[in-house]
Order: C-alpha cells, then structure tokens, then sequence
C-alpha cells in the first residue's frame, strides 16, 4: 500500500491517523483523508489567497479543523507563525480566513 497515513473519522467524532492513532481533528461525521489532500488542504491554508470557506467548500472541513490538520501536520514554530499571519491578515480584511 503506498500511502499508509490515511486518516480515518470515527462516528463519534474522533479522526485517527493510521500510523499513531492519535486525534487528529474533532467534530466530524464521517471524512478519510489520505496524505495527498492533507497535503492539498495545508497548501491552501497556508496560501494568503485561499479562505477558510474555500476550503470548507472543497474538503468539508471547517476552520477548527483545518487549524487542528495544521497543528498537527507542521512544527510548531510554524504553525504558531502561520496563525499569527492568519489573524494579522484577518484584522485587516473583514473575510480573509
């Protein structure tokens, strides 16, 4: 099998990666993401010219849960500099992300 770090969502709302069985994301009904669209889904995000709604259009995934996909999929010194970016641009646009 050639990607081994599918993540799984559980009915009760808990999402588990393969490999460490650890909480990725929260409150979802029902979502597998293989490694590629986690790695589509942190491209977005950390472009200045995608929303959070675009996003949540494409992957179904609200901005709580694209947030947890990046704590958990970048160090985290960057994504603590992604954030700060993410609010900074926020406080100057009324819908950014």
């Amino acid at each position: 099998m050639a990607d081994s770090t599918c993540i799984d969502a559980w009915s009760d709302g808990a999402v588990l990666a393969e490999s460490s069985r650890l909480p990725i994301f929260g409150v979802m009904e029902k979502a597998i993401l293989n490694a590629a669209e986690i790695s589509a889904i942190i491209e977005m995000a950390l472009s200045d010219h995608t929303s959070f709604a675009q996003i949540e259009r494409e992957y179904g995934l609200s901005d709580a849960e694209v947030k947890t996909v990046m704590r958990s999929n970048l160090k985290p010194s960057s994504y603590r500099t992604w954030r700060k970016r993410v609010r900074a641009f926020g406080d100057r646009r009324e819908h950014y992300k």
